[in-house]
């Protein structure tokens, strides 16, 4: 049970696709156990609460397809910025709120595009980050799912990739490296994102239930 150390807010909402009530509800208990209070909001006004915000060591949003308001973009940002940790998987933080420049730059990446079907596709631990806490001891793995293509800013550290092969001559038809999981800073606050968890039976799997574990607490003040 939690102590109460620590609080973590769950915002989740958006487009149901995502699932993000079941997605969401498969990491609160994990929460509980690392020790954090958890409250759960879907709604995004819940940004605008600056005390709220300022008190929280960890936002974990799910929320696909959505918009923000100035209000509760700045809010959000501002409190990373200050120190509150930032975490989510998939489209719940890359497929959403891309009319608010401010949150993109946060979180240092865009959803553009996916294959139309699901596919086996190998995710890689970048070697130089092996020993990162949230990657240590893990091998690399091979999923079935969407394969994400994103645009990522080249300031975010990368712990897992993989490897899109274009078809019908696109970017020349070559290989093309695209990360998976990254972290990167914001002020003080930290950033956790993986783009694998477009079901609960993506993050389910064993080593992607890891890594998404240990990037919440990883990414909380």
């Amino acid at each position: 049970m939690s102590d109460g150390s620590r609080r973590a807010l769950v915002v989740r909402g958006g487009w149901e696709g995502h699932v993000p009530v079941e997605a969401t509800e498969l990491f609160i208990p994990s929460l509980t156990e690392a020790g954090f209070d958890v409250t759960v909001s879907e709604d995004l006004d819940v940004y605008t609460d600056p005390e709220l915000m300022a008190a929280t060591d960890l936002v974990v949003q799910c929320w696909s397809i959505g918009k923000l308001t100035r209000e509760q973009s700045g809010g959000l940002v501002s409190a990373v910025h200050a120190g509150t940790g930032f975490a989510g998987w998939h489209g719940g933080v890359v497929g959403t709120f891309g009319d608010s420049h401010d949150y993109l730059r946060m979180v240092g990446g865009l959803f553009l595009w996916h294959p139309e079907d699901f596919l086996d596709y190998e995710v890689t631990i970048v070697p130089g980050q092996a020993g990162h806490p949230i990657v240590a001891g893990l091998a690399d793995f091979t999923v079935r799912t969407e394969q994400y293509w994103m645009l990522t800013d080249s300031l975010n550290t990368v712990l897992a990739r993989t490897t899109f092969t274009p078809e019908d001559g696109e970017h020349g038809g070559g290989p093309v490296d695209m990360p998976v999981v990254w972290t990167r800073r914001w002020g003080a606050g930290k950033i956790f994102f993986s783009a694998i968890g477009h079901r609960v039976a993506d993050l389910e799997q064993p080593v992607v239930r890891t890594l998404t574990e240990r990037g919440l607490v990883w990414a909380a003040r």
